[in-house]
């Protein structure tokens, strides 16, 4: 598990009108707490604080304060976003202690490439992450979960999964990842689509329509 340094600046305004003119200079509010300890209101650069958010792995942080000497031990735990622009509008921190497990989620990675790909199969991909329990430095930056061996039907499920250093709390029996049989679609004739419609409204399909002649047309045949 890799430990990486953020920088941050301690938040004294925590008014909405102050929050809104700092993330215009590019400043991303958040919080770091830790239990016993009160809430410690922070800014971080957006730029700053994007390798922790756009990554595939999990990261303890090395969480340090301008003008402030203490450094804080900490994982990132929730992010939010902006609905429309979708970008990091808050954050929060949580302390952790190397003597105290914490449950935290991490991503699952896929490797190799299922031999049922190459009959037909789709690999149909259920869970991105997986909750575990562990001490913080036995936290795993990712999971990787082998898929080379899967035929079409076979599955990976989380009683699958050799553990050593953490618990994994989701289900035994949930699917993290399976190989399926690709989707058939029918493709109906214009002719089929009319007579299913028939049958499907109970009426018999339509009979050609016989145009029977005038008396006048008759004789002038004659």
């Amino acid at each position: 598990m890799a430990v990486m340094t953020l920088n941050a600046q301690k938040r004294e305004e925590i008014a909405s009108s102050a929050v809104k003119a700092s993330r215009k200079k590019g400043n991303i509010p958040g919080v770091y707490y830790y239990k016993g300890s009160p809430a410690l209101p922070l800014y971080v650069k957006d730029s700053a604080l994007r390798p922790f958010v756009y990554t595939s792995e999990v990261h303890i942080i090395n969480l340090k304060i301008e003008g402030s000497n203490e450094q804080y031990s900490c994982i990132l735990k929730d992010v939010q976003f902006d609905p429309v622009k979708d970008i990091p509008i808050h954050f929060d921190l949580l302390g952790i202690s190397e003597n105290e497990k914490i449950k935290i989620e991490i991503p699952v990675a896929l490797v190799g490439a299922p031999v049922g790909v190459k009959d037909g199969g789709v690999v149909q991909h259920s869970m991105h992450k997986l909750q575990v329990e562990c001490f913080p430095k036995n936290i795993p930056s990712h999971i990787d979960v082998n898929i080379e061996s899967l035929k079409i039907g076979d599955s990976v499920r989380v009683s699958d999964l050799e553990q050593k250093d953490y618990e994994i709390l989701d289900s035994p029996d949930a699917t993290i990842v399976a190989v399926v049989p690709p989707a058939v679609e029918k493709v109906e004739t214009p002719a089929e689509g009319e007579e299913g419609a028939a049958a499907a409204e109970g009426e018999a399909p339509a009979e050609p329509e016989v145009i029977s002649k005038g008396k006048k047309e008759e004789e002038e045949e004659k």
